[in-house]
């Protein structure tokens, strides 16, 4: 199985936002799944909405790359393919949803956690690999 997914990236002080789920147990990517009437920045737009409570245009989004990872939380094989894309304006994102918790990791501060989305992971690695982040 696949999940189409979308994620947002927003990187202050050289650490990227991540948002910790109350259903997966998880800080992760904000951002969600696609659904069929929607393109990924329409899908992304809508998700930080609900989670991070801010108001996204799709023309604000800088794409900037395409992860493919185990879908963490899901039934073992099911696959996340998510589109990133990078939001460069300040905002005041706060927690909602099922979103409990908002923090900005560097890629070592999120590889401490105990419990590790491989998605989230692989695009920490990525960012600090492109100097973005530390």
């Amino acid at each position: 199985m696949t999940l189409a997914t979308a994620g947002l990236l927003i990187i202050k002080n050289r650490k990227l936002l991540l948002a910790y789920s109350k259903n997966k147990r998880c800080f992760y990517l904000p951002g969600g799944k696609i659904d069929m009437h929607e393109n990924a920045a329409q899908a992304l737009c809508r998700e930080i909405a609900e989670e991070l409570n801010i108001h996204v245009e799709e023309h604000e989004l800088q794409y900037y790359t395409h992860i493919t990872a185990q879908a963490y939380g899901e039934e073992k094989g099911t696959i996340m393919e998510q589109e990133c894309f990078i939001l460069t304006r300040p905002v005041s994102p706060s927690a909602s949803a099922e979103v409990s918790e908002l923090k900005y990791c560097s890629l070592n501060e999120y590889l401490s956690q105990t419990d590790q989305a491989p998605g989230a992971v692989m695009i920490l690695t990525h960012l600090s690999a492109n100097d973005l982040i530390d």
